[in-house]
């Protein structure tokens, strides 16, 4: 499978700049780059990214993440793998990723409650950001066909 062209984030110069800055600032966000994956890894499989998918598995395979936590991210809900923190920004993926599916607020308080009573503002900064890039990159996949496997650069 070949994508239908370059990502246009490499094709429209100063793009990657921007990219860069944004990921420069989550990082700072003091998240710890496993979660940030693993939230990654959950938005990119909400939106049925392969290239996402493929590359947040390995990235969280190369941290030394076991088979059990990256093979059960869609099932968190129901696996034993994940602290109550990791599944309130899980939780927190889902709501922002599926906007579209809600009749009511995108986020209910009550999951704003629970976040943030894990989080502080410049972590829930990151993830909120994370999420929101990584739905960027799933869309801009998608409509390209950008296959699992790529390489970007």
């Amino acid at each position: 499978m070949e994508a239908r062209m370059k990502n246009p984030a490499f094709v429209l110069p100063g793009t990657t700049k921007g990219i860069q800055a944004i990921y420069q600032a989550i990082y700072q966000g003091g998240v710890p780059q496993e979660l940030l994956e693993i939230v990654a890894l959950r938005t990119s499989q909400i939106n049925g990214c392969s290239a996402c998918v493929y590359s947040h598995v390995a990235n969280l395979k190369k941290s030394g993440e076991s088979d059990e936590r990256v093979g059960n991210v869609a099932a968190w809900r129901e696996a034993p793998f994940y602290s109550d923190v990791e599944r309130a920004a899980l939780e927190l993926t889902e709501a922002v990723t599926r906007v579209a599916d809600r009749s009511g607020d995108a986020v209910p308080d009550q999951l704003w409650d629970e976040v943030a009573d894990h989080f502080d503002e410049k972590q829930l900064s990151a993830i909120i950001l994370t999420i929101s890039i990584t739905n960027f990159f799933n869309r801009i996949n998608a409509t390209i066909k950008e296959p699992a496997g790529a390489s970007w650069g």
